[in-house]
């Protein structure tokens, strides 16, 4: 796959995805593929995917799902398993279609429930860890209570301009993760049963400020885990630490990775 510093399109089923690869230095190294929060898309990263890229040696794939970035909209409402059908439907085609052979897959908050739910579904032999920032296994009440706020801020405010600036359809992007939060069936939503058939390594990023989650979703992975569960609290950080304390989140994600990727040939360490 040729080096992208813009994004380009992918077709996986009926959708088109936006996303941008950013090659290692060697052919043979593992890839990590990147998977954003409910309102990310491939721009909302930053440079952070180029960072890791140079720290770990690793190619990074970012994409952004249906319904954010330039990737086309989806049908609202969302079905309440949305994060589900990603996770068992759409990401195992993606993967096959990059060519995934070895890595990880970072998620950030939606991101990383659906690499929780890939992982624990699919027993998949090219997967040699996780890392998890502020991930969801469950429906806190701080998490409604922030998700209720968002959206009046999406109202009454210029949030919804902001926003623009990072979805095609910015309406689409907003509304498909909020009203699924909001619902009050989606109180019931709780995917802690596929962590117990994690395979590989884990490491949950949470910051120490997170106004969507509390510890109790970190002790949640802890408990349900056979597999080994390494955890960071990123102090000075909220629901995005790679964002508001970058260089704790790169250091613990770099160290992970060596760790994880260790037996890799192609991995070629923090680059010069």
């Amino acid at each position: 796959m040729t080096n992208l510093t813009s994004t380009s399109l992918l077709a996986i089923g009926n959708a088109s995805l936006e996303y941008k690869w950013l090659a290692p230095p060697s052919a043979d190294a593992p890839t990590i593929v990147m998977l954003h929060e409910g309102l990310g898309s491939v721009g909302l990263w930053g440079d952070f995917p180029e960072k890791l890229r140079q720290v770990t040696g690793a190619g990074v794939f970012v994409y952004s799902r249906a319904g954010y970035g330039q990737s086309s909209p989806v049908i609202l409402p969302r079905p309440l398993d949305y994060m589900q059908r990603e996770a068992l439907d759409v990401l195992p085609k993606l993967l096959d279609a990059i060519g995934f052979k070895r890595g990880l897959l970072i998620g950030h908050s939606d991101g990383a429930s659906i690499a929780t739910i890939y992982a624990g579904a699919h027993q998949d032999h090219r997967l040699n860890g996780l890392v998890l920032i502020a991930p969801h296994f469950i429906v806190e009440d701080i998490s409604v209570t922030s998700i209720s706020a968002i959206k009046t801020a999406y109202e009454t405010t210029d949030l919804k301009a902001k926003l623009a600036r990072w979805h095609k359809d910015v309406d689409n992007a907003f509304h498909g993760w909020n009203g699924a939060w909001l619902d009050p069936k989606f109180r019931d939503w709780d995917i802690s049963e596929y962590l117990a058939y994690i395979r590989v390594p884990v490491i949950v990023l949470q910051g120490a400020d997170d106004q969507y989650g509390t510890l109790r979703q970190v002790e949640i992975a802890q408990q349900e885990c056979y597999c080994p569960v390494d955890l960071k609290i990123i102090s000075g950080a909220g629901h995005s630490p790679h964002r508001e304390a970058p260089a704790a989140t790169l250091e613990a994600i770099e160290q992970f990775a060596k760790a994880a990727l260790r037996a890799d040939p192609g991995l070629q360490g923090r680059a010069a």
